[in-house]
């Protein structure tokens, strides 16, 4: 009796053991996964664990995928890592066109008349720190899993959804623009603002815009500028973008170094990083510098961020239409209004109309195009657009120390729009 009083207490015990790690693997694999910068994720609501560990298996596969490798990591004041990786091992080089090669060097820039910069300039948040990615390396904002599980699929995380050229009821433009010609660049500069964002999947945005071929399917487009996005970067952070897509945003494309495509030469610049710092209403103002141009070289589309940080470039190859030249350019602001039954309150630019003006409204100055010849010309032609002017507007103006110049946006929701 007494021997198998033991075994019966021994099975007993191992019993409870058993029992004690079931539960805490259970408990393990249904707690919210934990990010890399230390944020805890929204668990499935209705308690689908199976279906919540594929999703988080998958996401994690493709982060191990896409953030490279890091010969050094630099904590930002706002949470960020920037990741410094070496540049042949960016993104870009996951293309089965660029695959084995490195980045090119920077070709001519195009001439023009340098304006003379009263403006104070932004640069980035990160770089407060004093600390700087070393030689033959590229800065890189991480991806955490927190950034891919807020856009809902792996699919849709750093994509935009498609545009029309006809007023939408979701995606909103208050644009200057010019066609009618060939175009081989643009260059402006804008001010920096921190635009209110009323919903997560609602964004709004700052941007220079080279486009080619329709609005339909074929839409070549190269994207540049400063954004807030809470979906894509989790906060209301203005920040430094790039984009671009050769379908209309069907299914190429994407922001910053999300996917293979843009190649970054520059050490110094972290695409998708906050920028600082930003205007405040009614005093000092700050801008950033965007220039756009096609090599004539090479055919390539390089970027410029501030009075001479060359970026890198887009290859030829990624597009149709614009692999010659760009049929139109557009500055302006885009929102996105996911409200039904009445308008958003995201903000355009400062929020302010553009009748305000000076230090109030947001601006666009400087506004230039590159001919055939790597010549920066001002606008002729200048085309006005809002979608909704009592929700977002636009007022052009020209002058000898602004050039072509315009103010542009809005405060969304008020009383002429509801």
């Amino acid at each position: 009796m007494a021997s198998f009083t033991g075994a019966s207490s021994q099975q007993t015990s191992l019993s409870i053991i058993t029992s004690i790690l079931s539960f805490l693997l259970l408990a393990f694999f249904l707690a919210p996964a934990v990010s890399d910068s230390g944020h805890r994720l929204q668990a499935n609501q209705t308690f689908r664990p199976q279906q919540q560990l594929l999703r988080i298996k998958r996401v994690r596969a493709y982060l191990r995928k896409n953030n490279k490798p890091a010969v050094k990591s630099i904590q930002s004041l706002d949470g960020d890592i920037i990741d410094c990786v070496r540049s042949h091992l960016q993104p870009a080089f996951d293309h089965p066109q660029l695959k084995g090669q490195n980045p090119l060097e920077p070709p001519e820039r195009p001439k023009g008349n340098e304006s003379v910069d009263v403006m104070t300039e932004s640069i980035q948040l990160w770089t407060n720190t004093n600390e700087s990615c070393p030689a033959d390396t590229i800065p890189i904002r991480r991806t955490t899993e927190k950034d891919v599980l807020r856009a809902n699929s792996i699919k849709k995380f750093g994509r935009k959804v498609k545009r029309r050229d006809t007023i939408s009821d979701e995606h909103e433009h208050a644009v200057a623009f010019v066609n009618g010609e060939q175009y081989y660049g643009a260059k402006a500069n804008i001010n920096v603002w921190s635009p209110q964002v009323s919903d997560q999947n609602e964004f709004s945005l700052s941007q220079v815009w080279v486009i080619s071929g329709s609005f339909s399917n074929d839409l070549n487009t190269i994207e540049a500028g400063w954004q807030v996005s809470p979906e894509l970067y989790g906060d209301s952070c203005p920040r430094f973008f790039t984009y671009w897509t050769n379908d209309a945003y069907q299914s190429t494309g994407c922001y910053n170094l999300l996917c293979s495509g843009f190649v970054q030469t520059n050490n110094k610049i972290a695409i998708g990083a906050a920028i600082s710092p930003m205007s405040s209403y009614d005093k000092r103002q700050f801008d950033i510098g965007i220039m756009i141009w096609k090599d004539p070289k090479h055919g390539n589309w390089w970027l410029q961020f501030g009075t001479g940080l060359v970026i890198g470039y887009w290859p030829s190859f990624l597009f149709t239409h614009l692999r010659s030249h760009a049929s139109m350019v557009q500055f302006g602001g885009e929102i996105v209004n996911s409200k039904s039954g009445f308008h958003t309150s995201t903000q355009m630019g400062s929020g302010r109309f553009a009748d305000e003006g000076f230090r109030k409204a947001s601006y666009f100055r400087n506004m230039q195009v590159v001919d055939w010849d790597n010549n920066l010309l001002p606008l002729s032609n200048l085309h006005l657009l809002a979608d909704h002017p009592n929700c977002y507007d636009i007022k052009a103006g020209e002058n000898n120390l602004w050039g072509n110049y315009m103010y542009y946006g809005g405060p969304g929701r008020n009383q002429r729009c509801s």
